[in-house]
């Protein structure tokens, strides 16, 4: 594998350990990694970060080889896994901690997520306007070990997490094949 081909990407879709299944089967992810970004504690702790004052966000941070999936596809996986229309957190989780936040690494991969956001409002997919902020990657500190691949490690909890917090139903709601088709739609036309 040429090193030059592996990217890095971050996402925040609220609680982490629902947003590291997805990219972890998404064909051309190398691996992907729990933890928090965003704020000016240096190191912080999960106890830290559940305060909300710390300024981080619980996110992921994604290594792929972009000669086998595109940044444009990371972020699909990313809006269909996560409510980005909700400006106070993601389903049962509340609080600065869980906004959803995409973290760019370049100005074209920021013009690329202005396209996408503008292009999601026009949608009509979802009945709100978009709220996923938009910020410049910083510092990424990982999370606890147990955090790491927590829907593997706690199957059955992870589940009943995922359908309890509201995160499964709304994402079933939502993600119609007509959806997914729009979505697919604005994402070939992004440049």
């Amino acid at each position: 594998m040429n090193e030059s081909n592996i990217k890095e990407a971050v996402f925040a879709g609220g609680c982490f350990w629902c947003m590291e299944a997805p990219f972890v089967l998404t064909p051309g992810v190398l691996k992907v990694k729990s933890g928090y970004t965003g704020g000016d504690k240096k190191f912080p702790t999960y106890e830290e970060v559940c305060t909300g004052s710390t300024g981080h966000y619980e996110a992921v941070k994604i290594w792929y080889d972009e000669t086998e999936v595109s940044y444009k596809n990371l972020l699909g996986v990313f809006i269909q896994s996560m409510n980005p229309t909700d400006p106070y957190g993601q389903f049962a989780d509340r609080g600065s901690q869980y906004l959803g936040a995409i973290f760019y690494a370049s100005d074209e991969e920021k013009q690329l997520v202005n396209k996408l956001l503008s292009e999601l409002d026009k949608s009509n997919i979802f009945e709100s306007q978009v709220a996923i902020k938009l910020l410049p990657q910083a510092d990424f500190y990982e999370a606890e070990e147990y955090h790491q691949e927590y829907y593997k490690k706690n199957k059955l909890h992870y589940k009943a997490y995922r359908r309890g917090s509201g995160r499964a139903p709304f994402l079933e709601k939502i993600w119609t094949q007509n959806n997914i088709n729009k979505l697919n739609e604005i994402l070939s036309k992004l440049q």
